[in-house]
């Protein structure tokens, strides 16, 4: 293993005002409430809004009057019902709910506060998701919420969902909640409100609150669209998880595993804004809400809309199991059964690889798909065994390979594989078929989607489908002195391009009407530079994913530090226009 130089704490320097500490901020509040006897904090579904009004609204020299909007809601019995549809009876997977914060609302209790709000003469604070709905003339604080950061919480069992108390529930029906309903709603809310938003509000580290002004807000945001940047990465433990992204990316060795790593997931990810020193947390995807065109590209955001179609992560089995046996839907299925517009087609990249390390993929020739179903079924019932290797292809796998999976493609990366994932976005979508008797980390079962994953499976992607057209497509598209760019991928299925380039001097890239998304997969560092000065120098270690928006245009990449006069290598992934 290589000495550790990957940055897990990503940011874009900048300057401009921050506020530290709840003493800090509640005079920034008094300060508000003097000039406007209104103020809204309006809150992402995670955000302890019990903290705000200790810390705001109790701890004051005068009293405050306190709206909680989840007074104002429907009844948990009514928000239940409105929510039922979305998200049915499965123990996974939902439906995209179209709802809007404003059907949350009770029309009468939110027309009683807002009569009570005219008619106060003193000083109101609103709390709580929809605050700016209440009252749309107040003062506005938004404390938005890390995607991570709420997944953390719900693993403590700490935070209610939208409108309802749903904090005695499995993990997995939180987040389940989360993603096909409160998220999305108060995603469509938030998009409303940017540019009405007087300060923004940093919640995720408990007790350390930080604040920011409009004025910062937006600067970071510019300074972050006119050059390549990274999100912030979050790793987890996995069942099958290994050992490789403890090295390479210095994580806690007391932890037994890491199996994942999000490092381009902008959905879930957040971005850091250093001021002064001091790191200001936000979702990622208010970057893509606020710049889609320029982050985009106009060609992608007209297929997309403000929505980041590209997803990396890193699954690292090295030391540990194999994932579990998987196929992921096809674009019909996903559209017809869960409202999402695209499906989860992908790729194994391999980073690194142990010997005798292998990728499962596609069936065998003349498989039986009746007698595969009917061992699955019984090894799932009556806790038998099931061996893939009767039916499935298992293709020895060595690193810099490539192996493409389109939607419909039984799959799964065997041990001792260090895998880069480049897919597209949907990120909940994999039916399990096989989980090798394992348990989660709760020590229960997995949830296996046999019925599912029987009715999108393609049977035809056999042995002489899968070394044709999936594994290693790979061709020389150009070169240059002391470069090499190679396609990859990704199959005619999938929307994604991918491009390897082999280098030991400068590249340009141009990013040809599509966000580019890279990740370094050979070599210590590397330069991202403009050929024009437009960004200033952007510097990128070993397994680092990096953003390059579209509407940079041309950027160059080139050895550098320990790398100097060594060949690198980076995959690059964008759009098909």
């Amino acid at each position: 293993m290589r000495q550790a130089n990957y940055d897990k704490k990503p940011a874009t320097e900048i300057s401009g005002n921050i506020f530290l500490g709840w003493d800090a901020i509640q005079e920034v509040v008094q300060s508000c409430l003097a000039q406007n006897k209104v103020l809204a904090i309006d809150c992402y579904p995670g955000v302890f809004e019990e903290d705000i009004v200790e810390n705001i609204c109790v701890q004051t020299a005068t009293p405050l009057r306190v709206i909680l909007t989840r007074d104002l809601f429907k009844d948990e019995e009514q928000i239940k019902s409105l929510t039922d549809r979305f998200m049915t009876d499965d123990v996974l997977f939902g439906y995209i709910s179209n709802l809007t914060i404003n059907d949350y609302f009770d029309p009468e209790k939110l027309h009683a506060a807002q009569l009570s709000i005219e008619q106060h003469k003193g000083e109101t604070v609103i709390i709580g998701a929809g605050a700016a709905h209440v009252a749309k003339n107040a003062t506005l604080i938004y404390a938005d919420m890390a995607r991570w950061e709420i997944q953390q919480r719900f693993r403590k069992h700490a935070v209610k969902a939208l409108g309802i108390d749903n904090r005695s529930e499995a993990v997995s029906l939180q987040y389940k909640r989360g993603y096909f309903n409160d998220w999305k709603i108060c995603d469509r809310h938030k998009r409303t409100l940017f540019h009405k938003i007087d300060y923004w509000l940093d919640t995720n580290t408990r007790y350390q609150p930080k604040m920011i002004d409009k004025e910062t807000f937006f600067r970071g945001i510019d300074e972050t669209i006119k050059k390549p940047f990274r999100v912030v990465p979050f790793f987890d433990p996995a069942p099958w998880g290994g050992q490789w992204m403890k090295e390479v990316c210095d994580l806690d060795k007391s932890q037994a595993n890491y199996g994942w790593c999000f490092d381009c997931v902008p959905e879930e990810n957040s971005l850091y804004f250093k001021i002064d020193d001091t790191l200001f947390e936000l979702p990622s995807i208010d970057l893509v809400y606020l710049k889609s065109t320029e982050l985009l590209g106009e060609a992608v955001e007209g297929r997309f809309g403000a929505e980041f179609p590209i997803r990396f992560d890193f699954l690292d089995t090295i030391g540990g199991g194999n994932l579990s046996l998987q196929v992921h839907p096809t674009t019909q299925f996903i559209q017809e059964h869960f409202g999402m517009h695209y499906t989860q087609d992908e790729s194994y990249y391999i980073v690194d690889a142990k010997d005798n390390a292998s990728v499962f993929l596609g069936l065998k020739n003349k498989c039986d798909k009746t007698k595969m179903f009917l061992e699955l079924r019984k090894a799932q019932q009556k806790g038998g065994s099931f061996r893939p290797e009767k039916y499935v292809n298992k293709i020895p796998a060595k690193k810099h390979d490539h192996f493409l999976i389109p939607g419909g493609t039984i799959h799964c990366s065997g041990k001792d594989c260090m895998v880069l994932e480049i897919s597209s976005t949907p990120n909940l979508f994999t039916f399990k078929l096989w989980d090798w008797n394992r348990l989660g980390l709760d020590g229960k079962p997995r949830p296996i989607n046999i019925e599912r994953g029987e009715q999108v499976i393609n049977w035809n992607r056999n042995t002489e489908y899968v070394f044709n057209q999936l594994v290693n497509q790979c061709t020389i598209v150009d070169k240059g002195p002391g470069w090499q760019e190679e396609r990859t991928g990704l199959h005619k299925n999938e929307f994604i391009e991918t491009r390897r380039h082999r280098f030991t001097s400068a590249v340009l890239h141009k990013t040809n009407n599509s966000v580019n998304v890279l990740n370094l997969v050979e070599g210590d560092e590397i330069l991202v530079e403009s050929p024009t000065n437009a960004f200033k120098p952007f510097v990128v270690h070993y397994a680092e994913t990096f953003i390059v928006p579209e509407s940079v245009k041309e950027y160059r990449i080139r050895p550098y530090g320990k790398s100097e006069n060594k060949e690198c290598v980076t995959i690059k992934a964008f759009v098909r226009i």
